[in-house]
């Protein structure tokens, strides 16, 4: 696809009567606006997996069935789907700031309401108030999860994009990271459930406060960088149309949607997974933190070399191509009896390979098609992850059976043991076909930094008389040591 050029003339004359006015600069407050955004990610992340690391006491203390207990987790993704659209086009049309209040709100009131089941008496059906609040901290998250990228290149200048995407984008596995060792410290017995209810309250309060109190403006007064100044260039129907015609876009969106999936059904089934041969929910909680905590260290390192290089597909076919290996040999392993050493090595390796390649992909999408809006580009490759993570989940789900002998199971939920070797070799299938398409068939330019690269040489021009001070406000002028 050539990308829509004809609509870059005048983006370009902007640009470069801009530069002629004073140039790009950045602000300090940017940092603010990118705290409130990865605490309200990290809160809500948080929310979505509280109960899925003590998914058995949570069952028998609200005489709740596992598939119950299952679509605490699972409602995320299928609110997320239909609202994904409308989250797109509050990013683009509404603004960032707006957009970010309203997930505070959302996601502060979904935290209280799943907790009045434990502070009420007498409430005959507290699977409602549960899933009810669920249900609003899912609404909160597409607003979440679409605004690093949209802030990245709003408010950041280009040699810092890649890192502020990964701070914000990484937040969210954090707070995975969080609730899976968080809930099983918490939750001792039935009467601990409230304490963490409770607990997970006040991350997603403070988040409210500070985006109600802290967030001034949606865009920066005067842009960072030349993309920046262009990336409202387009209307939320003609990106939406644009993106729907780009090869390269729909591609990525396909495959990366498709990790996606199979990453939160990894994180929603791993204690049901492993407690069939006799490892413990703690021993699930620590591969489920080894798994966030060593995908968040590659996402720091790759971010900054992406930062650096601009190597933004070799480092995407790469990660997907050794997280496939490492999601093949968890399928086999987790399988077996006594391979606690080699079950934690291989999900620090998973999510080592896998979460690192999040945030390059998302300034991805946002590259192969600009100048459609950031909340566009990186909000259908989630949505689409999204509906994918469903039809995975509810997939590996049903083709699971009991048990029928006794076995060394350590699940807890009343019932018989559930054999999940065939849907955990599926995943890994599922995984090594999304990553072989991706290398095979995605290809694209650099559209943004290529329109940054053709604005520069104009802005190098104007600058070269100005201050040092006007010159750190200068695409790769500031860059440069």
């Amino acid at each position: 696809m050539a990308g829509p050029a004809g609509d870059w003339p005048e983006a370009a004359a902007a640009t470069s009567a801009r530069s002629l006015l004073g140039g790009y600069r950045t602000y300090a407050r940017r940092w603010v606006f990118l705290l409130v955004i990865s605490l309200l990610s990290y809160s809500n992340a948080t929310l979505w997996l509280s109960f899925a690391p003590v998914a058995d006491t949570i069952a028998r203390h609200f005489l709740l069935s596992t598939e119950q207990i299952n679509w605490l987790s699972l409602v995320y993704l299928v609110v997320s789907i239909p609202s994904g659209v409308v989250a797109i086009w509050v990013l683009d049309s509404v603004g960032l700031r707006w957009a970010t209040t309203l997930g505070a709100f959302l996601n502060f009131s979904g935290s209280v309401i799943r907790s009045i089941p434990c502070m009420a008496i007498g409430i005959q059906d507290p699977f409602v108030l549960l899933l009810g609040g669920q249900s609003l901290c899912a609404l909160a998250q597409t607003l979440v999860i679409f605004s690093p990228a949209k802030l990245a290149a709003l408010w950041f200048p280009e040699h810092q994009r890649a890192t502020a995407n990964m701070i914000g984008t990484m937040s969210n596995p954090l707070g995975i990271l969080v609730a899976n060792l968080l809930s099983p410290i918490l939750v001792k017995t039935e009467e601990d459930i409230p304490l963490m209810l409770g607990t997970y309250i006040l991350p997603a309060g403070l988040a409210f406060l500070l985006a109600t109190a802290c967030l001034w403006e949606s865009v920066p007064p005067t842009p960072p960088s030349a993309g920046a100044a262009q990336s409202t260039s387009l209307s939320f129907l003609a990106g939406l149309k644009l993106l729907t015609r780009n090869k390269a876009y729909l591609i990525l969106a396909v495959c990366f949607g498709g990790g996606i999936g199979i990453f939160s059904s990894f994180s929603a089934l791993l204690e049901q997974v492993l407690c069939v041969n006799g490892y413990s929910s703690e021993f699930a909680g620590l591969c489920g933190a080894f798994f966030i905590a060593f995908g968040v260290l590659g996402a720091v390192a790759l971010g900054l070399y992406v930062d650096r290089t601009k190597h933004l597909t070799e480092a995407i076919k790469i990660g997907l191509c050794l997280t496939s290996l490492a999601c093949v040999a968890f399928a086999v392993v987790s399988q077996l009896q006594g391979q606690t050493v080699a079950l934690a090595a291989i999900c620090s390796l998973l999510g080592f390979f896998g979460f690192s390649v999040a945030p390059v992909a998302m300034e991805l999408a946002v590259e192969c098609s600009f100048p459609v809006g950031e909340g566009a580009a990186a909000g259908l490759v989630f949505v689409l992850g999204q509906a994918e993570g469903v039809l995975i989940m509810v997939l590996l789900t049903s083709l699971t059976v009991r048990h029928p002998e006794p076995s060394v199971s350590t699940c807890r939920d009343g019932q018989g043991p559930l054999d999940w070797k065939v849907p955990m070799l599926l995943m890994a299938g599922l995984c090594v076909l999304f990553s072989c398409l991706l290398v095979l068939l995605f290809h694209t330019p650099y559209r943004r930094l290529q329109a940054e690269a053709d604005a520069s040489p104009s802005i190098q021009e104007d600058e070269r008389p100005a201050t040092a001070t006007t010159l750190d406000h200068v695409p790769y002028l500031a860059a440069t040591p």
